[in-house]
């Protein structure tokens, strides 16, 4: 069975035994470390790490130094929002009087306002609390009404008025004013009459007007019947004392 094939395979293996012999006892010691290589480029820069804790407060060693001086001043500000208004103060004391003026130029008596009036009744319309006195005996500058029995001011001033009124009856009458955002004020007269003969109630008074005030007679709703006839007459009258300086 020993033919040529088998000699070969057992030639083969012998000389494969002999290299693997011959290669371990040959093998050369390890070598050296090789020097190093050229420092490599730098790589890309890393992620910004988290904040870390605050440190502790350093400790102050040194010695506080003298306050610095006063710097120069700063340009003004903006000028700020105006503030709500104060309470007002209290009166102050009356100031020194003041030198005295030029004296000044006689006036003329011809050309200061001289309004006056006088009426009397003869055939008043009926109706109403006001008396009215229709018939015009003077009125210089036309300030009384006699379809409405009042006087009105167009000159400031003090006035004088006045009135008689005849009765054969008790009666009340008033000189009222009107003054400009002010109620009406009155002054009364009355006079009792248990006889029923002619008497007459009168009654006057001084005020002091403005422009546009008026001035009128009103009577009693009750007691305020008067007579009327050609034998007597009732009178209003008024007129300017001085003006308001």
């Amino acid at each position: 069975m020993e033919g040529p094939w088998f000699w070969l395979v057992v030639g083969v293996l012998a000389l494969s035994l002999a290299s693997t012999v011959t290669q371990n006892v040959c093998q050369a010691p390890p070598g050296r470390d090789g020097v190093a290589g050229k420092p490599g480029r730098p790589g890309r820069p890393g992620l910004k790490g988290e904040q870390g804790e605050p440190g502790a407060p350093g400790i102050r060693t040194g010695i506080r130094g003298l306050k610095g001086d006063q710097g120069d001043p700063g340009p003004p500000g903006s000028p700020g929002k105006m503030g709500y208004p104060g309470p007002s103060g209290p009166m102050g004391p009356p100031g020194s009087p003041g030198l005295k003026g030029a004296k000044g130029n006689p006036g003329n008596i011809n050309d200061q306002s001289r309004p006056a009036f006088s009426a009397v009744r003869r055939n008043p319309p009926m109706g109403g609390n006001v008396v009215i006195f229709d018939a015009i005996i003077t009125n210089e500058e036309g300030r009384y009404q006699s379809h409405t029995g009042r006087f009105v001011c167009d000159v400031p001033g003090f006035y004088y008025f006045t009135f008689q009124v005849v009765s054969k009856w008790d009666i009340c009458l008033s000189i009222v004013s009107s003054k400009r955002g002010q109620p009406p004020h009155s002054l009364g007269f009355c006079d009792s009459n248990s006889k029923g003969t002619f008497q007459v109630v009168s009654g006057g008074t001084v005020l002091q007007l403005q422009n546009g005030d008026q001035v009128w007679i009103e009577k009693d709703p009750v007691k305020g019947r008067i007579y009327q006839g050609p034998e007597v007459d009732s009178v209003f009258s008024g007129f300017l004392i001085f003006p308001s300086t």
